[in-house]
């Protein structure tokens, strides 16, 4: 019962937090507003789906009837395509006609139009002025001399003033066309001229003012005067329903004091624009295409009439995955309100987002491109829940109920045999002979050491090692393997088989790990419960502390043992990896033993174990240190192989992930979960991609910058994880704030070898086991450009592509800003692989402290080793 009112309680605060939200967001605000009848409006008659000479009757009259009483008079562009019909349409609900000619490029239509203008003035009384051309001189369609031919044509066969209609520049670039018009028609869009809605009425009345001065005998008509719904931000002037309402409704209070003459552009919303001008060509009707007005000319405007439809729907999706959390997550209060929280988020954007989507209802490039960003978007926020419940569980969950610490008590002399297994190709001797030292130190009565050394060809680097082991006694047992199958599972399984029969639990190490002492007596008792297949504790390691590049590595790699694992440990879920692991021989034999046809064959066995039923201890405490690859390129190639690997074993086991009672939820879980990220790496080489292509488009005007609602949510999931990290790691990894930082920097260089082992594992399976080398010594400083040539070639790319955006469109614009924001969070794993390699080329300012065989084996201390390097 107390449950289900924790339950209700968090549903109910959710419920309203999102509907206040939606509401803040929504708020209207409240304008000058308008009782009287409007000049006029454009029009062009054509609605969604018309085309060309298609416009019905009943559609003109729909329309016309629409605007009476509302609006004094229209203002046509042409005589084609139907439009000769209107004024008699318009006659027929009381009103006027502002009659245009279409003039373009061609002499023998331009004499067509204007002989048919004629014709239609002549028929039609309500027609009280005319416009031959609508900025032809703009376009360079024609000169002004022959437009003024044309003018004057018209002029000497009707009685009705005429003008021709052009921006207020083209009319003071050319006084004669001035001369010779009856009025002046001028567009003043300050939209266009990207001037903020707030300065826009004064803009308006200034270039009216200073044509009134330049031509004080000429009656000014502003033909087009408006502001769009949607569409693209021009530097400072933002399109929304809002500002729009805004700018209306103050104009025409202007317009009435000052008694201007205007006509509104336009009366109803174009969808056809959209070829010619993007999305705001569409957008600044006063009425919708479906013939609504869009907002109110009283009281408050909000930028959207149906947000709570939506806000509803959101908050209806979100109730089921909220309860279903609630009730099945052992977290405190804090934690499950914060999940609920973010998943009522996550649905609300997504929600926002399809809406956003779905006003676009014409089939075309843009279409496309809306498909493109939804499906982007999906990926993000699944990948923000699956952060977000890592942060609530790390931060807000009850007591840990799998904590396990090592065994104190000394070993019987009848302690289980233990089989070590440590493999090597074509590994340093010296590094090799520093970790059999360290095993033949292990104080525990009953161990045996096999050392299988597979494909290395050089004698000199396997024959110190067989020699050796001689010298270590008859624990130890050494094989050469010149030519052996399966890489590293290959030679486990053959150690395997040379397993003494009396042994019960088999260890793997890395051929650089110096263990304690008291790894096995620590560990090893564990195995009495028999549902324990294996007990795995963290990679660590001992030379953290040599230089900068390195340090980076180390609290980089500590994230994960330190953080991830121990979460997954909560659920019996952990990764198992190939060394510091200890397993059950029989558990080993049942499944089969290592898959040799996985390149991460660790984290196989562990997933086929808990397939089997078996359960896990992860210790979270360091019982060896190996080493960290001297290069960034070695550093790469590890997280390649990983990344490669889990994609394997992905294909391989989808099925038990997927479903079925082989795995637990919460197994399935974060098996897939843990390797979600990967493929966000994997989405991120695509999507910067599609941003460089996406800029060289939006450079030529072939597309518009994707809406806010994509963008804004991209740069908000960054932030999200950046933060989330830095307070994890300051929660359970103890190292200061610019470790913190240089582990961030560290992951992120991994960035684009994780994506391309993504994307390879999807279509290729078989990719061969990549050696992580050990002992390289520091790379030359040219090599910087090697071990990071595709990393900063996309660097360069998006680097370009920001900086001729912001060229091109301007720093005011807001929408190009955010573009090119998003480009710049793109670019971040890239500047960070060129920072990594840099620092790993960099010579040290001091010398190395690492920790040496000698070290480890000189502490006592049973539960932990001094942590190196020593957190700042």
């Amino acid at each position: 019962m107390r449950k289900l009112q924790r339950t209700l309680l968090i549903v109910a605060l959710v419920f309203v937090a999102n509907m206040a939200a939606w509401a803040i967001v929504n708020r209207g605000i409240l304008e000058q507003p308008w009782g009287g009848v409007i000049n006029g409006v454009s029009y062009s008659g054509y609605r969604e789906g018309d085309a060309a000479n298609h416009t019905s009757d009943a559609d003109i009259e729909h329309d016309m009837s629409v605007l009476s009483g509302k609006v004094g008079s229209v203002r046509v562009y042409g005589v084609r395509d139907g439009l000769d019909r209107v004024p008699a349409a318009a006659a027929r609900h009381d009103l006027n006609v502002t009659l245009g000619a279409w003039i373009s490029r061609d002499p023998g239509a331009n004499a067509e139009e204007v002989g048919h203008l004629i014709d239609v003035v002549h028929a039609n009384p309500n027609i009280k002025r005319v416009i031959v051309g609508n900025e032809a001189i703009l376009r360079n369609d024609i000169s002004p001399a022959d437009l003024i031919g044309f003018i004057n044509r018209v002029k000497q066969q009707v009685d009705v003033p005429v003008s021709a209609a052009e921006p207020w520049h083209v009319w003071l670039k050319y006084p004669e066309l001035a001369d010779a018009v009856d009025f002046i028609t001028v567009h003043i869009l300050p939209y266009w001229e990207g001037i903020p809605v707030d300065g826009a009425l004064g803009y308006v009345i200034y270039r009216y003012q200073q044509l009134a001065y330049a031509f004080p005998n000429k009656h000014i008509y502003i033909g087009e005067v408006g502001w769009p719904s949607e569409g693209q931000w021009v530097r400072g002037a933002e399109p929304s329903q809002v500002n729009q309402a805004k700018f209306i409704r103050g104009f025409l209070s202007m317009a009435s004091e000052q008694r201007l003459d205007y006509s509104i552009i336009e009366g109803f919303d174009t969808p056809w624009k959209r070829e010619i001008e993007g999305t705001v060509g569409a957008h600044w009707g006063l009425w919708s295409v479906a013939r609504e007005p869009k907002f109110p000319m009283s009281g408050a405007v909000v930028e959207s009439s149906t947000w709570w439809p939506a806000c509803l729907i959101a908050s209806v999706m979100a109730i089921y995955p909220i309860q279903l959390f609630v009730r099945r997550r052992n977290l405190k209060f804090a934690g499950q309100l914060f999940y609920a929280g973010l998943i009522q988020v996550v649905v609300s954007i997504f929600v926002w987002a399809v809406m956003a989507a779905m006003a676009e209802k014409i089939i075309n490039t843009h279409t496309i491109a809306w498909i493109a960003l939804v499906a982007a978007q999906v990926v993000l926020l699944a990948l923000l829940l699956v952060d977000g419940f890592e942060f609530a569980e790390v931060l807000w969950a009850n007591e840990r109920r799998r904590w396990f610490e090592p065994h104190e008590r000394l070993p019987s002399p009848d302690a289980p045999k233990v089989s070590i297994h440590v493999t090597c190709y074509n590994e340093p001797a010296h590094m090799v002979i520093e970790t059999l030292n360290a095993l033949a130190r292990l104080d525990y009565p009953n161990y045996e050491v096999i050392v299988i050394d597979n494909n290395t060809r050089d004698d000199a680097v396997w024959k110190p090692l067989e020699a050796h082991c001689a010298t270590l006694g008859p624990r130890f047992r050494f094989f050469h393997l010149p030519q052996w199958p399966g890489y590293k599972a290959g030679a486990l399984n053959f150690a395997l088989a040379q397993t003494a029969a009396d042994a019960s639990i088999v260890g793997v190490i890395d051929s650089d790990y110096i263990v304690t002492p008291f790894w096995l007596r620590a560990c090893v008792p564990y195995f009495d419960k028999d549902e324990i297949a294996f007990v795995q504790a963290p990679q660590d390691y001992r030379d953290g502390g040599e230089d900068n590049y390195k340090r980076l590595c180390y609290w980089e790699y500590a994230g994960f043992f330190h953080i991830g694992m121990v979460q997954r440990n909560e659920h019996n879920a952990i990764i198992q990896h190939g060394t510091m692991t200890l397993i059950r021989k029989v558990a080993l034999q049942k499944v089969g033993g290592w898959g040799e046809w996985c390149i991460c064959e660790d984290a196989e066995l562990g997933l086929r174990l808990f397939e089997s039923g078996y359960e896990a201890v992860y210790m979270n405490h360091s019982f060896g240190r190996g080493l960290i690859p001297d290069s960034f390129s070695g550093y790469k190639t590890q997280r390649f192989r990983w990344a490669y690997g889990a994609v394997q074993i992905l294909k391989q086991h989808w099925r038990a992930l997927k479903e079925g009672n082989q795995l637990t939820r919460g197994q399935r879980y974060h098996f897939i979960s843990g390797w979600l990220p990967w493929f966000a790496d994997a989405a991120h080489v695509v999507f910067a991609l599609a941003a460089i292509l996406w800029s060289v488009l939006l450079f030529f005007k072939l597309v518009e910058f994707p809406p806010s609602v994509f963008l804004i949510p991209t740069l908000s999931v960054f932030i999200f994880k950046i933060v989330a990290g830095f307070w994890l790691y300051h929660a359970r990894v103890k190292c200061g704030w610019r470790d913190r930082f240089g582990a961030a920097v560290a992951g992120m260089a991994l960035s684009h070898a994780v994506a391309r082992a993504v994307w390879q594992g999807l279509f290729t399976s078989d990719k061969p086991f990549f050696r992580t080398p050990k002992c390289e010594g520091r790379p030359a400083l040219f090599k910087i450009f090697l071990m990071a040539r595709e990393e900063i070639s996309l660097l360069v790319a998006l680097v370009v592509c920001s900086s001729v955006i912001l060229w091109e469109f301007g720093t005011e614009n807001r929408s190009a800003d955010l573009w090119a924001g998003m480009i710049a969070v793109q670019t971040l794993p890239y500047w960070a692989a060129l920072f990594v390699a840099m620092v790993n080329v960099w010579p040290p300012k001091r010398p190395k402290t690492g920790v040496t065989a000698a070290d480890v084996m000189a502490s006592a201390e049973m539960t932990a080793l001094p942590a190196h390097p020593t957190p700042d």
